[in-house]
């Protein structure tokens, strides 16, 4: 691979990976209550494993090109943030980083936390034109690796990166919240209506050309 169009792609996946936003919510909300947020960062990056999968097979472009699909997709995602934005709400009373007061950490629970996480990245449309508009822009047609190897590699590479920045997020929040179970709730609480209003804003975004086709 060219290594000056790698390093700038480190550069600005990770300055993406940096950008607070509805994968950050559902990383502070999953720890919050939990033993370990582990389930929740592996379930994240799994999602944006399936966006690599999907670009190196050529689905994403044509997802892309298929505008009708895509907005189906958005609503879907759309849909899903505002319930889990929901459940997240309903449980900031009990959100606590204490041992007594953590949440059962089954296997059950540990696999709803990670097929929750894939779900919010995986669903997210967001992350699928990230992947067709950004990954395109630092493959280079003369490097000795073919082109979708070069797309792959690029692709885990974000999620390596995103796997470390959430990592870190759900630490550094732990941490400064263990002592604090009042801020600990108002963070959930914060959370949860980020992922509700991000979910009514895609969804305001499918909707609203369908209500000035009928104004």
């Amino acid at each position: 691979m060219n290594p000056e169009l790698f390093l700038a792609f480190v550069v600005v996946a990770a300055a993406l990976a940096c950008t607070p936003g509805v994968d950050w919510a559902y990383t502070i909300a999953a720890g919050l209550g939990r033993r370990s947020f582990v389930p929740a960062v592996a379930g994240l990056c799994s999602g944006y494993v399936l966006h690599t999968v999907f670009m190196v097979a050529g689905l994403a472009a044509l997802l892309a090109a298929l505008p009708g699909l895509l907005g189906w997709i958005t609503v879907a995602g759309a849909g899903y943030l505002l319930w889990l934005g929901s459940v997240t709400i309903r449980s900031w009373r009990s959100a606590s980083f204490t041992i007594a007061g953590a949440a059962d950490n089954s296997g059950t629970n540990q696999l709803r936390s990670f097929f929750q996480g894939m779900g919010t990245s995986g669903i997210n449309p967001k992350g699928l034109l990230f992947f067709i508009a950004l990954v395109p822009q630092f493959v280079s047609a003369e490097a000795p690796l073919p082109v979708p190897v070069q797309s792959g590699l690029l692709g885990l590479t974000f999620v390596l990166l995103a796997a470390v920045v959430y990592t870190a997020v759900a630490l550094l929040s732990r941490r400064l919240l263990q002592s604090r179970p009042g801020a600990a709730r108002r963070v959930t609480l914060a959370s949860g209506i980020i992922m509700v209003c991000l979910g009514a804003a895609l969804l305001f975004e499918q909707l609203a050309p369908l209500f000035v086709g009928l104004a």
